[in-house]
């Protein structure tokens, strides 16, 4: 048993040549072009974070030249090393498929390069998953507003992450299984795995899905195989490699650890059950996930695939899991998109009423539209986000000048990703970890301090213990010590 399809709309077979390459391929370069121009604008305007983008950029710079994957800037925010490992912190090896281009071009922008295409890289699967069910202008339609869906904007607006993977693997995952093609759909479906530690989840929720469909053994199998890696990874693969399975448990309202939580649900259940509601911001979040579908991604059993991860956003205690204002929705954007398609499929073979597929699918392309301006896409048609702060921007380009390179950096967050390319960036805190460099910034506030007067106050104590001030500008400070 399978997705529902309109039996009228055309069969895509095996090695049939599709007559729309060229306006696919078009569609995916405008979508990459406008992903990765807002995304290196933000960069050149010193709007991008050390958190997370030279995370990322560490990890894979560390990969490209054939070295473990070290991300010292999370190893000394944590107190754990300048030899801390990515995977000790997410278990992301799949970073290493972007070495090669650090090969082309080994900087942060190579990230926002790659980042582009990969999400600009689901847009063929949608379209072919959208036309075999509902037919060639709908699928144009759908694969438009994944190109401008909110989810795929805010994620590329907020640096480089681990979900720039997912919405191509799921594409995949769920086009091909629906072609029959099984190989390749649980070949992407492993490639989850590789993804974050908790993909687990989602393949779990596959697995259900598959189970609901009839697909029963192969439906256990991948549930199956998604504990397991979740098991695998959190349990023993984190620790072994340094890091604390604790680190991101989010869940203290259920209780310590896993089993504490389960049972919390046991005695509570009406509790949990309410949990994902229990926040305005929750319950915003819930409604723009299944209102680009108008909520017929609901009608399809889809949907399951992405409620597992869903409900590890929704029922933590983390304020920035819940919100739409990061990338954490992109990791579910193109299961619900084609559990929407599959779900208008369901209610016209219900109601008989076929005039719904264009109807539906213009309306989903219009919600999209109507969405852009709340979000990050909004801003790549306002001429002042090419300027940015341009009296920050002036000291911060004099200010990094300064720091030579090859040396240890304390880089103020917003200050580090223009430096990772050339110096060792370790984010600056109120804690010293002794580098010779600290670019700080006193005027304006930045993560992880509590207000811009907490920095000025830590750069009066790097003054006291030694440092000088090279420069100053704006507010934007350049100490240096002797070592």
């Amino acid at each position: 048993m399978t997705l529902a399809a309109d039996p009228e709309a055309p069969v895509v077979r095996r090695g049939l040549r599709y007559r729309h390459p060229l306006w696919l391929a078009l569609i995916a370069t405008l979508s990459a072009s406008a992903y990765a121009l807002l995304g290196l604008v933000r960069l050149a305007t010193y709007r991008a974070s050390t958190f997370d983008l030279v995370i990322v950029d560490q990890a894979v710079r560390n990969y490209a030249h054939f070295r473990a994957p070290y991300i010292p800037v999370v190893g000394a925010f944590h107190d754990r090393g300048l030899d801390y490992l990515q995977m000790a912190d997410h278990f992301s090896p799949i970073y290493a498929l972007l070495a090669p281009f650090y090969w082309i071009h080994d900087g942060p922008e190579s990230l926002i390069v790659a980042q582009a295409l990969l999400f600009a890289a689901a847009i063929p699967f949608i379209w072919l998953f959208t036309r075999r069910v509902l037919g060639t202008v709908p699928a144009y339609l759908v694969a438009a507003a994944y190109a401008l869906s909110w989810p795929v904007a805010q994620a590329i607006a907020f640096d480089a992450h681990e979900v720039m993977f997912v919405p191509v693997l799921t594409a995949i995952m769920i086009e091909r299984y629906h072609a029959e093609r099984h190989l390749p759909a649980f070949a992407a479906m492993f490639g989850l795995l590789l993804v974050k530690e908790d993909m687990g989840l989602m393949v779990i929720g596959f697995g259900l899905y598959l189970f609901v469909i009839g697909d029963r053994y192969r439906g256990v199998c991948a549930a199956a195989i998604g504990l397991g890696g979740a098991l695998l990874t959190r349990g023993a693969l984190i620790p072994m490699m340094g890091g604390d399975h604790n680190d991101f448990w989010a869940y203290g309202q259920l209780g310590p650890d896993v089993p504490s939580a389960l049972l919390a649900v046991a005695r509570d259940p009406l509790h949990a059950l309410l949990l994902p509601f229990s926040a305005e911001a929750k319950v915003d979040t819930l409604f723009l996930l299944v209102w680009p579908t108008l909520l017929l991604c609901l009608l399809s059993p889809l949907s399951l695939m992405a409620l597992p991860h869903v409900l590890e956003r929704m029922l933590s205690d983390r304020d920035p899991w819940w919100q739409a204002d990061f990338q954490y929705s992109a990791f579910t954007v193109v299961i619900l998109l084609l559990a929407g398609v599959d779900g208008l499929a369901r209610l016209i073979r219900w109601t008989r009423r076929t005039e719904l597929k264009l109807t539906w699918s213009v309306a989903v392309c219009v919600i999209a539209l109507t969405l852009v301006p709340r979000f990050a896409l909004d801003q790549l048609y306002h001429p002042s986000f090419y300027k940015g702060d341009e009296v920050k921007s002036a000291a911060a380009r004099e200010a990094v000048a300064k720091v030579p390179s090859g040396v240890q950096v304390e880089a103020v967050n917003s200050l580090g990703p223009a430096l990772t390319a050339r110096a060792t960036v370790l984010l600056w805190t109120g804690e010293s970890h002794g580098s010779p460099w600290v670019v700080a910034d006193t005027s304006r506030w930045e993560f992880p301090f509590g207000s811009a007067e907490d920095q000025a106050n830590q750069v009066n104590r790097l003054a006291s213990e030694g440092y000088a001030k090279v420069f100053e500008r704006d507010g934007i400070v350049v100490l240096h010590k002797q070592v």
